[in-house]
């Protein structure tokens, strides 16, 4: 409150006096009106500060939905998962609540407390965003560490697919080797069927042709038809998108029980691939991951055509053959009878493998029932064979 200003309204002034009031007051005659009318209607309360509110604010969230909009931010948060507007609005939208708009909820969290602006962390420009046009077209992989109840330390193998956003599969591993990777690329290909191409970082388990070598990852991709490329070294933002899964996944985990062993640890991931694959994705405009999958095109049409993928444990036989199908026999040596492998099929295409390491790549000669190894020698004594037995 003015005190010149309460003063000058509390007495009345001669005639002609009020302009001259205003002049040094800095104020028009209306607002030195207003405050006297008020100053004779209430006293000295009337000139204090009022709050220039409107009595009635009609279009104003009702509390129910604003009671809906924080007990929901709540629950997304005790679950692990995101919590925005955005996670917000879908998750009122699939309880069947009409969900205002994501402006308006962030209104809501604002005048509630529960966010606090921090316009620092706002990127200083725009990032490029690519996505491929079709599921298998690319898939992301990558690994992170995590902590059992133990103390000890475990790796966590993910792979997504590009453009479905789709988590295929996480691999719980005591570290980040060849045969962890391997274990957990051959799981979502048995599901999923085979890649295009695969993307990863620079690491030494996944992909080392930038530092001049090739690790049994690569090798084994390369024979089975599959392109392995790998990001820019310092430059995470290419592998994005599993970097962004890597972090929805472990504010999931840090929610759950700590798991006592890796068995455990697998456990919550297939648990979490579950639930991930079935919530909306904003960058889907709310679809999910898995309806994102099923609406996708098989393949970019600038890719290759693919084939149904198969998958199969054979044991080498006695004569150093392996069975592919029903149909075929294929020479991999002596030296591996009794030995579990691995067989991948697509089309006529052949992987076999033991373990990660690379047993033999064929392509099947379809007129042939015995795929002879390739040694003239070899091929004609193991077809003899073969005949005979016949």
């Amino acid at each position: 409150m003015d005190l010149k200003l309460a003063l000058a309204v509390s007495s009345p002034l001669p005639r002609g006096s009020v302009t001259r009031v205003c002049k040094e007051l800095g104020i028009s005659r209306d607002t030195y009106y207003e405050a006297k009318r008020r100053f004779d209607a209430e006293g000295v309360t009337g000139l204090l500060p009022r709050s220039r509110r409107p009595h009635r604010s009609p279009n104003q969230t009702p509390v129910a939905v604003e009671e809906a909009i924080v007990r929901a931010r709540k629950e997304l948060d005790d679950e692990g998962w995101d919590n925005g507007a955005r996670s917000i609005a879908y998750r009122l939208g699939r309880e069947g609540v009409e969900p205002p708009a994501v402006s308006t909820i962030n209104a809501v969290l604002r005048r509630r407390g529960l966010v606090v602006e921090q316009p620092q962390k706002r990127p200083h420009s725009a990032t490029r965003r690519f996505e491929f046009p079709a599921r298998n077209s690319c898939w992301q992989m990558d690994g992170t560490e995590w902590k059992l109840a133990s103390g000890a330390k475990a790796v966590i193998i993910g792979v997504v697919d590009d453009h479905t956003r789709r988590s295929l599969r996480h691999y719980a591993a005591a570290g980040e080797t060849g045969e962890a990777i391997w274990a957990c690329f051959l799981g979502a290909v048995n599901e999923y069927g085979l890649p295009v191409r695969v993307l990863t970082d620079n690491g030494a388990s996944f992909n080392a042709r930038r530092r001049g070598w090739e690790v049994e990852f690569t090798r084994n991709l390369t024979a089975l038809g599959v392109t392995a490329i790998s990001s820019g070294h310092y430059h995470p933002q290419t592998c994005g998108k599993r970097e962004r899964l890597n972090g929805t996944l472990k504010r999931w985990l840090a929610r759950q029980p700590l798991a006592a062993d890796l068995t455990a640890l697998q456990t919550q991931l297939d648990d979490f691939d579950r639930r991930y694959d079935d919530r909306p994705h904003q960058s889907l405009n709310g679809l999910t991951p898995a309806q994102r999958w099923k609406l996708a095109a098989e393949a970019d049409p600038n890719d290759p055509p693919t084939t149904p993928t198969r998958i199969g444990t054979v044991t080498v036989d006695t004569r150093g053959s392996v069975a592919i199908g029903n149909r075929h026999q294929a020479h991999v040596g002596r030296r591996w009878t009794g030995v579990t492998v691995t067989v991948i099929e697509q089309g006529l295409h052949v992987g076999i493998f033991r373990g990660n390491v690379l047993v033999r790549e064929l392509t099947i000669d379809p007129t042939r029932r015995y795929q002879p190894s390739g040694n003239p020698r070899t091929g004609k004594r193991q077809s003899r064979v073969l005949s005979d037995r016949r």
